[in-house]
């Protein structure tokens, strides 16, 4: 390891628990790609794991800081190695690259390079363009994780909500977590700070009174939003799946419950997502425990919450989760009692306990949405139209919110041509308009900084 300059470092790394044995061939071919046009993505990603703990969470301002970092593979007869050039100086104690940053990078290296280029070369395999082959490569992609675990009695909660919440919020979500922890429940969020870390660090102190020791914190990201949310030192397992649509899928076939903490855009994206799947009519008896949970100050932001989804999805929707304000321990009993009704509905349908394979989810809700301005002003958002299908085209407009917001490309995008313009129906836009002020009064938007909005209602 060399020190450059203040704050960054030079180093050569070798992989921790995933990718010491590789054939020749393999690594040939992750030469090849982690230099080819993937190279940008997995440094990105790399910069990402690297700046651990900063509070950047705009993707723009964060490549333009470390505009000088660099990765490389390096190959050995033994195997692998990373090269890091100008790497974030936080990263290392005493010269040492931080271990769980160490097994981040090669997560990055496993998902970003190595399995998306066998996954999106090998299209015999992998068959990109129908339902099902999506839901296969997303658990392929689990798998090859080692995410999937057999024979295990359902227990994982995934835990959603915003990155940029308050301290009062993010107390209440440690709460929340210690509670299922001490309840033997293992958690999954998007990996990030705020409503992503909280849990975690909650159910780490239970799952340590409770001296269990294979406790599973789960981080799940994609590769444009992990600049603006970098993995939080307790996530164990980090997978990085290619886009936000197979990352969303990852959670729910994977997680046995979701619990909602406050959040902007993003939260909206995510609760618009499971919302629309449980709409589907085929979806209608598989039970899915859903809770959306916050301290007292919280209250009034699921009212809003649960008026524009009544304004726009119906009563239906709203009857498919809970509200709880304020109480931790309710949280944790509902969320174990729900677990139980899937752990007996799967083994009734002799469905796998590790990946709901049961769940309908719909085309528009699996392929990837391009936030350019003219799919965002072309959207359908009226009420002449299945309910889930409304749910998949709010899921999208909330979707180019959070890529204008944070993620590299939506901000250079926004800065060249303007904020984005999204009609339809009156009723729905007002809503949408409301909640949106909302979040940015709370600033819900951006960790730092005054927030000029991405997007413009058009009534």
């Amino acid at each position: 390891m060399t020190n450059n300059i203040d704050g960054v470092l030079d180093a050569r790394i070798t992989p921790q628990g995933r990718m010491e044995v590789l054939s020749k061939t393999e690594v040939t071919r992750l030469l090849d790609a982690s230099e080819g046009e993937m190279h940008s993505i997995f440094r990105n990603c790399s910069l990402a794991v690297l700046n651990c703990g900063s509070h950047i969470d705009d993707g723009k301002e964060l490549l333009e800081k470390f505009e000088s970092f660099d990765i490389r593979v390096v190959q050995q007869e033994r195997g692998i190695k990373l090269e890091l050039k100008n790497a974030p100086a936080s990263a290392f104690v005493d010269g040492e690259l931080i271990k769980g940053i160490n097994e981040h990078l090669f997560a990055v290296l496993r998902d970003v390079v190595f399995l998306q280029d066998e996954v999106y070369r090998n299209t015999c395999k992998f068959d990109l363009n129908t339902s099902q082959g999506i839901t296969n490569t997303v658990f392929h992609i689990l798998r090859h994780a080692r995410i999937l675990v057999p024979r295990t009695v359902p227990n994982l909660v995934v835990c959603w909500g915003g990155h940029s919440i308050n301290e009062e919020e993010y107390k209440y979500t440690s709460e929340v977590g210690h509670a299922m922890g001490l309840r033997g429940l293992d958690i999954c969020t998007g990996c990030g700070p705020g409503a992503m870390k909280g849990p975690m660090k909650g159910a780490t102190i239970a799952h340590a009174k409770q001296r269990i020791r294979s406790g599973l914190y789960i981080g799940m990201s994609e590769p444009g939003i992990i600049a603006a949310e970098p993995p939080n030192p307790i996530v164990n397992d980090l997978v990085i799946l290619p886009d936000i649509e197979k990352r969303l899928e990852a959670f729910v076939r994977t997680g046995h419950g979701v619990i909602v903490f406050p959040g902007g855009p993003g939260t909206a994206e995510e609760i618009l997502y499971i919302l629309g799947v449980l709409l589907h009519p085929d979806n209608k008896e598989i039970p899915f425990p859903l809770i959306f949970t916050g301290p007292e100050s919280a209250r009034d932001y699921f009212r809003e919450i649960n008026l524009f989804i009544g304004d726009t999805l119906g009563l239906e929707a709203q009857q498919r989760y809970k509200i709880i304000i304020n109480d931790p321990d309710s949280v944790a009993r509902e969320m174990k009692a729900g677990i139980e009704q899937v752990y007996e509905f799967r083994k009734a349908k002799s469905d796998a306990f590790y990946y709901n394979w049961l769940l309908k989810i719909d085309e528009p809700f699996q392929h990837p949405f391009e936030p350019t301005h003219e799919n965002m002003a072309s959207l359908d958002l009226h009420k002449d139209q299945e309910r889930h299908h409304l749910a998949a085209n709010l899921r999208r407009a909330f979707s180019g919110i959070v890529s204008g917001n944070v993620k590299d490309e939506g901000v250079r995008s926004i800065e060249a041509n303007g904020p984005f313009e999204i009609s339809g129906e009156a009723a729905i836009m007002e809503s949408m308009d409301k909640m949106l002020a909302g979040f940015a009064a709370q600033r819900r938007m951006k960790l730092s900084g005054e927030y000029v909005p991405c997007y413009r209602i058009i009534k």
